[in-house]
């Protein structure tokens, strides 16, 4: 294991409307206010997105198994903001359910807001971490 310790510093709250594409506005409200780290967790309704949901098998590169969130589910996520080369990158696992459907997993692709999605965003200083690709595993994954 590798650490940092840091501290808490900013604390931002965001509300993302009907449609819009959270996990990027994630992103674009770091790089506004240049949150190099942060943690962040939602709340609220979502009606789009392609989560993955494990892989497929054990070998490097994973495979990865996706699933579609398709309509309006209630969703609660958890996640982090670190940037690479190219700017800041939200990794958000989150649960989504409508109903007696219930898929938990890692959004990347594809999301929408459905009526409202509510975020608190802890801003932490005093580390340096940053996503770099990784050739083993093809991902853009937190070093320190």
């Amino acid at each position: 294991m590798k650490y940092q310790s840091g501290s808490i510093g900013r604390a931002v709250v965001a509300r993302f409307e009907d449609n819009e594409d959270f996990l990027q506005a994630l992103s674009d409200l770091a790089k506004k206010e240049n949150i190099r780290s942060a943690v962040f967790f939602l709340v609220g309704g979502a009606k789009e997105g392609n989560i993955v949901v494990g892989p497929k098998g054990d070998e490097m590169p994973p495979e990865p198994v996706w699933e579609q969130i398709k309509g309006n589910s209630e969703i609660l996520g958890t996640g982090t903001i670190f940037w690479d080369d190219e700017g800041p990158k939200a990794h958000l696992h989150m649960a989504a359910g409508r109903g007696e459907t219930v898929k938990v997993g890692c959004l990347r692709q594809n999301s929408r807001t459905f009526l409202v999605l509510e975020a608190v965003v802890l801003e932490v200083t005093g580390i340096d971490a940053q996503r770099q690709k990784d050739p083993a595993s093809g991902l853009s994954l937190l070093r320190l």
